[in-house]
């Protein structure tokens, strides 16, 4: 219980408990099991790829460019459906290019030793510009009448049991993954030690730089991922599709209590955040707020967060 009650999470638990209970209050259709669910599928995407993103941040590392992967994935995933692949290959094909975007970033930052935030704000733009080139800068469309775009959907669209979205389970599903790893695991053990002090993780064997380009490789794998999911159950997508997204992500790993520069967090954390930014977004939508305020709330509540975590490493300091 002193643990609990200790935890860095802790706060933001307890934020999101009450975010809970307010969205409770404002509507009383809020807590009703067809919304929560709703909230569940709409944060499947955003969930799957903060989970790879936390490797990166934990590592003391940035990825500027998994909005961009996620487009990319997703262009070359449904460009292949459409020329007649199956789903199964179309999809392999569309992680592929997330783990070799991610390695491609990987190697920039551990063999050039350019910073991650300079290499992918390149790729960033990079990664999208080939998504509009092969694309040729049009939309694609999946239809159901095309071969294996039913069985594709259903990735996206489909509920298990009939009742919960199969973007939430597959979120579940890496989530849980990606705890196991990172508490259970040497590779996990490794990632706080070279975010914490690299030199140190250095010195006493860690190798460093394979840990961070394992760590960029699950970050595009996992954008790979939420693209083609995304894919999936809207059966469109085009060049520009995930601008921004990458800004939404990396919020949701702060606001879930990882440390910006490295070194502390968890995957609960990331968690909670990723929740944490799925029903405030779904309050504001209730009562109507318009998308803008909703970009300045949630670019508030970021504030917040980092000024919280600077805070509270002053005070340890201090202490």
């Amino acid at each position: 219980m002193h643990r609990l009650l200790h935890a860095r999470e802790a706060g933001v638990f307890a934020a999101l408990v009450l975010l809970f209970l307010l969205g409770t209050v404002l509507s009383p259709t809020f807590a009703q099991s067809g919304n929560l669910l709703s909230v569940g599928q709409q944060i499947a995407q955003l969930g799957i790829m903060a989970v790879g993103a936390t490797f990166v941040i934990l590592n003391g590392e940035i990825d500027l460019s998994v909005g961009s992967t996620y487009a990319l994935s997703a262009i070359s995933t449904g460009m292949l459906i459409s020329d007649g692949w199956s789903w199964a290959a179309a999809m392999a094909v569309g992680l592929a290019v997330g783990v070799l975007a991610g390695l491609f970033n990987g190697l920039a930052v551990v063999l050039l030793g350019v910073p991650s935030f300079i290499v992918t704000l390149g790729t960033l733009s990079v990664f999208r510009g080939i998504a509009l080139l092969i694309s040729d800068g049009a939309p694609i469309s999946l239809s159901s009448s095309q071969p294996g775009v039913a069985e594709f959907s259903l990735l996206g669209q489909g509920r298990l049991f009939g009742v919960i979205p199969m973007q939430f389970v597959f979120f579940a599903a890496v989530a849980a993954i990606g705890v196991v790893l990172l508490a259970r695991s040497r590779f996990g053990f490794n990632t706080y030690a070279v975010g914490g002090n690299q030199e140190a993780a250095r010195l006493v064997g860690v190798n460093v730089k394979r840990v961070k380009l394992t760590a960029f490789v699950l970050s595009g794998f996992t954008a790979g991922l939420a693209g083609v999911l995304g894919l999936s159950f809207l059966s469109y997508v085009q060049g520009v599709t995930g601008q921004g997204l990458e800004l939404t992500v990396i919020s949701a790993v702060i606001i879930g209590g990882a440390a910006l520069f490295g070194g502390s967090g968890t995957m609960w954390g990331t968690v909670i955040g990723v929740a944490f930014i799925g029903l405030l977004q779904n309050i504001l939508n209730i009562k109507g707020i318009s998308s803008f305020w909703q970009t300045v709330v949630t670019g508030l509540v970021i504030v917040a967060a980092v000024a919280a975590d600077t805070w509270q490493r002053k005070r340890k300091t201090r202490a």
